[in-house]
């Protein structure tokens, strides 16, 4: 096996409670903390060297002046060269200034991207286990990514290019009015004109791209759906009724395509259009004035020059406005979605759970699921230091509900589980949960190497410390008997392993984890008989010293138990060992009798 090395900084991340929920606080957020200075230099390096790259015109108007001027050689070539040089020093001090705000923008916008993105994923982590079970973790992770690109891409368009529009602005304006006031008077009308239709254009412009995305995501979705399904439609022969249906939203997809295109093409019409406008009249307003004799040559070739410029940077402005509201609405539909409030928090000065028998109590609890159902009403139950508790009944119960309030992964509506005195709801989640080991029916692995996968249950572990816990488990023999051993990749979901082997990779973290409380949630389900039996032998040496609390609808894997209770409804319906409970000959009794009967019938 890999050496492997937990870096100190990993564990110290601080935990991510409070993210703004609404865009421009969300930015400054980020900005103020962390990045005030940079957007600063950036706005700086912008305004000089848009204001050098303005001045262009007005040095290409004294050249030419100087060119064309009555002057005697010596002179006329004097000022040409000085100007020519003047020129020539705008270009380099305006790329200068330009290259200077790419390396400033390479310290910042790569280390935004970075810093948004594991914000929300820390706080996202912090959502009840509720909140994944109605989102699609694929849809959650592209959203973190859509976030941080969009803060990227605003602040972008903030601090360079409305920035660069404003100073070029500005600098124009001002040359033009030393040069006719008329001018500056057309430019500055047009301008403002132009922006606001440009604005007003983009913000429908983007509701039409919204609504086409909107529309290819249906597509994708339905599918998804069909080449998932795929076995049941070549068993049903419906693969025409599939087309057919699929058929319905790829024409109104195309419908939306079409209506967005052509709303494209009227924008760039009318944008085209306006800027030959205004080229065309303050062209027009130069050469009279030259043909009046009240402008020269070089103060036309400034006038068109800015003229062509600014038309050249609001065209590139008014293009970036799609992007830039489009920017505004995914980072708007990210933060709707990740930065919602939590729905399960520590209480302000909350402790650290402190377990030193592992005693729990549920105390005349009350629960009620989201959609009314109540679930228990005044349930009382005690569980003892060290004691094992199976819990059995119908689907329906309340069993995985129980150990849902235990773990906090839902609130009760009234009451309170104590543990060894504590309030679980006093204390900080994440001690909670440190002081719980479960293993589930269907376990979760990472898209990581096995030795990753089992040393998740505590990080600071050895190789060895590892390699014991997965023999315990009865997994070490598979694990070394594929090629790269525990560095194999799992697979997507453990897509590489079997059920069986899932759950004994998941057992041998619990097995690592050594927390004082165990909980076994059908832990055994997915495995074959001669695997269960090896497993239930590990499992007497992982529950020594314990409190076990283990679900099970095969009644054969808590016969073992201090105390067996069947939960029916909420309600504690029979209690007692299997023995006294068989005696009884009620509910358990008769459910055991099924599934006994179950297997030496016929």
């Amino acid at each position: 096996m890999t050496s492997f090395t937990v870096k100190k900084q990993e564990l110290l991340l601080p935990t991510i409670k409070i993210l703004p929920q609404t865009p421009w606080r969300f930015i400054w957020f980020f900005v103020r903390n962390q990045f005030a200075i940079n957007y600063l230099a950036i706005i700086l390096v912008m305004i000089a060297g848009r204001a050098f790259d303005t001045l262009e015109p007005y040095f290409v108007k004294k050249l030419i002046n100087a060119l064309s001027s009555d002057a005697t050689n010596i002179s006329r070539e004097y000022d040409a060269l000085y100007w020519f040089f003047m020129l020539i020093g705008t270009w380099l001090l305006g790329s200068f200034f330009f290259r200077v705000q790419n390396i400033i923008d390479l310290r910042t916008a790569p280390y935004l991207r970075e810093s948004v993105q594991n914000h929300m994923f820390g706080y996202l982590l912090g959502h009840s286990p509720r909140y994944f079970q109605d989102n699609f973790a694929g849809k959650l992770g592209q959203k973190v990514k859509e976030a941080a690109k969009a803060c990227m891409n605003i602040l972008e368009m903030i601090c360079v290019n409305i920035v660069s529009l404003l100073v070029l602005f500005t600098v124009s304006m001002f040359l033009l009015i030393q040069e006719n006031p008329e001018f500056a008077l057309v430019l500055a009308i047009w301008v403002i004109v132009y922006i606001i239709i440009s604005v007003l254009l983009a913000k429908r412009c983007v509701g039409l791209s919204a609504a086409f995305s909107a529309q290819g995501s249906i597509v994708s979705g339905k599918m998804v759906d069909s080449i998932g399904n795929a076995d049941s439609i070549r068993s049903y022969a419906r693969s025409q009724y599939e087309r057919a249906l699929l058929g319905t939203a790829l024409i109104e997809e195309r419908r939306r395509t079409i209506k967005l295109r052509w709303f494209l093409i009227m924008m760039r019409i009318f944008q085209a259009i306006a800027i030959i406008t205004m080229i065309s009249i303050l062209s027009y307003m130069a050469i009279s004035q030259v043909l009046a004799a009240k402008m020269n040559i070089g103060s036309f070739s400034m006038v068109f020059g800015l003229t062509s410029f600014i038309s050249m940077n609001v065209w590139t402005l008014s293009n970036e406005l799609l992007d830039f509201f489009e920017s505004i609405g995914s980072l708007t539909e990210a933060l709707d979605l990740v930065t919602k409030p939590h729905e399960i928090t520590d209480m302000v000065h909350a402790k650290r759970l402190n377990v030193s028998e592992g005693k729990i109590e549920f105390r005349n609890l009350v629960y009620q699921h989201p959609d009314g159902l109540q679930q228990f009403n005044n349930f009382n139950l005690v569980i003892n230091s060290g004691e094992k508790v199976g819990l059995v009944g119908p689907s329906g119960a309340g069993k995985s509900t129980l150990i849902k309030l235990l773990r906090r992964h839902f609130e009760p509506t009234s009451g309170s589980i104590i543990i060894d005195g504590q309030n679980i709801q006093h204390v900080t989640w994440d001690s909670l949960n440190e002081a719980i080991a479960e293993v589930s029916q269907n376990p979760s692995v990472f898209h990581r190497p096995i030795i990753e996968n089992i040393r998740y249950g505590k990080l600071t572990a050895t190789d060895n410390d590892v390699e014991t816990a997965a023999k315990q488990a009865y997994c070490h023999e598979f694990i070394v008997s594929r090629p790269l051993g525990y560095q194999t990749i799992v697979g997507e979901r453990g897509i590489k392993l079997s059920g069986g082997e899932r759950q004994r990779i998941a057992i041998a973290r619990a097995l690592l984890k050594n927390a004082p409380i165990v909980i076994l949630d059908e832990a055994t389900s997915a495995l074959d008989s001669e695997s269960e039996h090896l497993i239930q032998r590990a499992f007497q040496k992982l529950m020594q010293g314990r409190t076990v609390i283990a679900i099970a609808h095969r009644l054969s894997t808590i016969v073992g138990m201090d105390r067996i209770i069947y939960l029916e409804s909420g309600r504690i319906i029979e209690y007692g060992s299997h023995q006294q409970l068989l005696n009884k000959n009620g509910k358990y009794a008769a459910l055991w009798k099924r599934q006994v009967g179950g297997f030496i019938s016929q």
